[in-house]
């Protein structure tokens, strides 16, 4: 049945999906301290940034963030003040990322329909970004996710790095979150995986489904190492029309 107006059509484009945010991860790669999502950004820990952006986005109706062993009750409290439009469910992460997932899979409020799975380490990806992936995974596709084109020259190389060969990089493309799926899937996806893959969208492709692809945002970038945090102060200060001390250039709005 068709919605009767304009409203009511707005109504059923909005709160339909749940965000799962597994941020239990230690992130040695960005050095020693806290676990990295509760690393800090522009005065904020990463996972702060992430879920006020998903929580912001039309088509979240529920946030479930997987926080780091032990510090779920620090992470409930961060973001209480944060999702205000948006239920939240905080949860103990596992020992791996899918195993973070599934624990925050198994908490989803059952009315929602579409299961977004996101990074807090992409912690500057936009709400629309979470919106474009949720309505892909309404429109019909099992699976979705965001992607950007490779820009720079790849090689791939053998075993030892004597022999290398050019790979055309305009079949290549670079994965990021928020991944969308249709619930059903995604907990069939789990359920019939048992090893520890970092990439939802592969333990779909292992049921012989198709994922399907849209136009990703360059500010959803990870933050892996130090210089990504560098390079994410720098897209925050831009965002936020500031000066940017690393660039001694002011940011726009743009």
């Amino acid at each position: 049945m068709l919605p009767k107006s304009g409203q009511d059509r707005q109504a059923a484009d909005t709160h339909y999906a749940v965000a799962l945010v597994p941020a239990a991860g230690r992130g040695e790669r960005l050095g020693p301290g806290a676990p990295k999502s509760l690393r800090h950004l522009g005065g904020e820990p990463l996972v702060v940034h992430a879920v006020r952006r998903l929580a912001a986005a039309r088509s979240v109706a529920a946030v479930v963030v997987a926080a780091p062993p032990g510090a779920a009750d620090t992470v409930r409290e961060l973001l209480a003040p944060v999702v205000l439009t948006a239920e939240l469910v905080v949860v103990e992460g596992g020992g791996t990322r899918q195993a973070s997932v599934a624990a925050a899979l198994a908490a989803a409020p059952t009315h929602c329909d579409v299961v977004l799975v996101h990074d807090a380490a992409r912690a500057l990806a936009p709400p629309g970004l979470a919106d474009e992936v949720a309505a892909a995974v309404r429109a019909g596709h099992p699976a979705v996710v965001p992607v950007l084109p490779v820009v720079d020259t790849v090689r791939q190389v053998g075993a030892d790095g004597a022999g290398s060969s050019t790979i055309d990089r305009e079949l290549l493309r670079l994965v990021q979150t928020p991944q969308g799926f249709a619930r059903a899937v995604l907990t069939e996806a789990h359920a019939a995986c048992p090893d520890a893959l970092t990439d939802d969208a592969g333990l779909v492709e292992r049921l012989g489904l198709p994922v399907h692809t849209v136009p990703g945002h360059p500010s959803a970038l990870k933050v892996t190492r130090p210089f990504d945090l560098v390079v994410a102060h720098a897209v925050l200060a831009e965002e936020s029309g500031v000066q940017d001390p690393s660039s001694g250039m002011a940011g726009s709005r743009t």
